[in-house]
């Protein structure tokens, strides 16, 4: 055991006195906070100068082209660098011959938009109907803000021939809520903003992003100092002193270490930006410790894993291919988070907590998202992984034993479960 400890001290000491990792530690809370400004700059930029967008519109009604008209000279008026240029065509013979008229233009690029609106639009059985050709992604918050206005002009329209007042009717739509968060005692209440339910929204995604890079993104390290130390053979020298088992659980102590301290640090720099932004996010030290558990449990399994490929590959381009389903595997949360947060008692959610290399970040994600979790469930999750930690490392030992003193090609997956098989 003391064998161990030591190749994770070394393991440790030699990484973290590494420049790359000092600069990669330092600038963390420099990215942090620069998203943080970054954000904020983009949350209040109202969008620089912009082409003219040309937009035709076809009435068939012929009752709203006039307030249509007026919305987007209004608009114009308050953008002048973003202006929307409204034309009406005129209706021909009949209204598939005017339709024809308004595509052509769209098609020969001199039109943006085509809107026809149905002759009983007003009556509510017609459409608004809204054409584009090749639409460009820059155009499209355009196109919203054009579907608005034509869509309030057909209300309005609406209103009037119904003798109900237009603003009567936004009064009676227009209710304020306030969105109060009350304390342990009576006189704890704050008003919840929209910043706040943002940030009650993220900090699970937070989590689970956390030991996703905490895990994957320190486990790959793995890789390249197996691949190194085997290319050089330095390891036939740590082989002559410790065993194989010894030397790949020391690195995987090491590095274990190694994650705790940048995602230490990455949460600090989180918290401390959260804070300076006026956000009070509310971690537990309950939460905090079941970071910790699940981050170290998942670390155990994903470098094990790692540890096995390493051993049977001579160089970081061969682990590729071997890689590429394994981090398929891993990234599946990352893709189903929104619908996980939103449901974190779902049975997507519970069934996903029971499957070792995705457990960490679903439960994490589940308990920051939710603090009603059963407890059966928490303590199977961890038990469960724990037992899959057990049963990879004992599998990757006996590849790692085998794999690392071997050189040349890269042995087939038959013959990996030769040396399972004979171990």
């Amino acid at each position: 055991m003391q064998r161990i400890f030591k190749i994770a001290q070394r393991e440790y000491i030699e990484t973290v006195k590494t420049k790359t990792f000092l600069i990669g530690i330092l600038m963390a809370p420099v990215i942090i906070g620069g998203i943080i400004f970054f954000s904020s700059l983009i949350s209040r930029d109202k969008g620089g100068p912009r082409a003219p967008i040309r937009v035709a519109v076809t009435d068939f009604s012929g009752e709203l082209s006039g307030e249509i008209k007026a919305a987007f000279d209004k608009y114009n008026d308050s953008h002048p660098k973003r202006q929307i240029l409204f034309q009406e065509l005129e209706t021909q013979q009949t209204s598939a011959l005017s339709e024809k008229q308004g595509k052509t233009k769209l098609r020969q690029g001199r039109l943006n938009a085509y809107v026809v609106l149905d002759k009983d639009i007003l009556e509510g059985a017609g459409k608004i109907n809204f054409y584009t050709y090749k639409p460009k992604p820059a155009n499209l918050e355009a196109f919203w803000t054009i579907e608005r206005f034509i869509n309030k002009a057909v209300v309005n329209q609406r209103c009037k021939l119904r003798n109900l007042s237009p603003e009567l009717l936004a009064e009676l739509r227009n209710i304020s809520i306030e969105r109060i968060e009350i304390g342990a005692s009576d006189d704890e209440e704050r008003v919840q903003s929209a910043s706040k339910r943002m940030a009650g929204m993220m900090v699970p995604f937070f989590f689970m992003y956390l030991m996703f890079m905490g895990i994957v993104g320190t486990g790959q390290q793995m890789l390249s100092s197996i691949i190194e130390e085997k290319g050089s053979r330095v390891i036939e020298v740590l082989l002559s002193a410790v065993s194989p088992f010894q030397l790949m659980a020391g690195k995987i102590l090491g590095l274990a270490g190694i994650g705790l301290t940048v995602i230490s640090l990455w949460s600090v720099a989180a918290y401390g930006a959260a804070r300076w932004q006026g956000l009070d996010v509310d971690v537990t030290p309950e939460l905090m410790l079941y970071f910790a558990v699940y981050y170290i449990l998942g670390f155990l399994l994903f470098s094990s894993i790692l540890a096995g490929v390493g051993s049977i590959c001579n160089t970081i381009k061969e682990t590729q291919s071997l890689m590429m389903p394994i981090m398929l595997v891993f990234i599946l949360p990352l893709l189903a988070w929104f619908k996980l947060v939103q449901s974190p008692d779902g049975t997507l959610a519970r069934a996903l907590s029971f499957v070792p290399p995705l457990t960490p970040m679903v439960m994490i994600l589940r308990l920051s998202a939710s603090g009603g979790i059963w407890w059966v469930e928490i303590l199977t999750s961890i038990v469960l992984l724990a037992a899959s930690v057990l049963a990879t490392i004992w599998l990757a030992a006996k590849v790692f034993r085998t794999g690392v003193l071997m050189y040349g090609k890269r042995p087939a997956l038959r013959e990996v479960l030769r040396w399972l098989r004979q171990s």
